[in-house]
């Protein structure tokens, strides 16, 4: 990324984002990471948003997938559109058991030892900024950003991202 010259008595003007759409059901779908993931959950990437740290994705997951051990480095909400997902145990152990239809906010910090499917569903979900995989003592695997998230989105469709 440049820095544009300029004087100090000036502000750098930016423009306005474009709107977008998606209609979700043209695109594919496709396999998350094996590293971060188990049982064949897929996913659809819907948005990134780079001024804002955050990405938007729906999610796939059959009946016994979860995803790995993980934190969320900044805040997300999900709606869980059909399945039963177990959050942090599951009611049982003291997280939740959601029920689709289904709302739920995540908060910043917010570790997840295993996010289990019991009934296969899909959810679509925003990150308001990274998610960190983790190994059981709490050492970084992998941080996935929107632009990580991006870049495995373009490599699986064979899309270039524009500079």
């Amino acid at each position: 990324m440049s820095v544009v010259g300029r004087s100090r008595d000036t502000t750098t003007m930016k423009a306005k984002l474009p709107q977008d759409y998606t209609h979700t059901d043209d695109l594919a779908w496709h396999p998350f990471p094996e590293a971060f993931s188990e049982g064949g959950v897929m996913w659809k990437l819907l948005n990134v948003s780079p001024e804002m740290g955050g990405w938007t994705a729906m999610f796939d997951c059959p009946t016994g997938s979860s995803f790995a051990r993980h934190i969320h480095m900044g805040p997300g909400e999900y709606y869980l559109m059909s399945g039963v997902m177990e959050v942090q145990g599951g009611e049982s152990a003291g997280g939740v058991t959601a029920v689709a239809p289904a709302y739920g906010y995540e908060p910043c910090n917010a570790r997840h030892d295993r996010t289990y499917f019991v009934e296969g569903g899909q959810f679509y979900m925003t990150f308001l900024g990274p998610i960190q995989f983790i190994q059981e003592d709490g050492t970084p695997i992998a941080v996935i950003s929107w632009e990580e998230a991006q870049g495995l989105w373009a490599a699986q469709n064979g899309q270039t991202i524009p500079t």
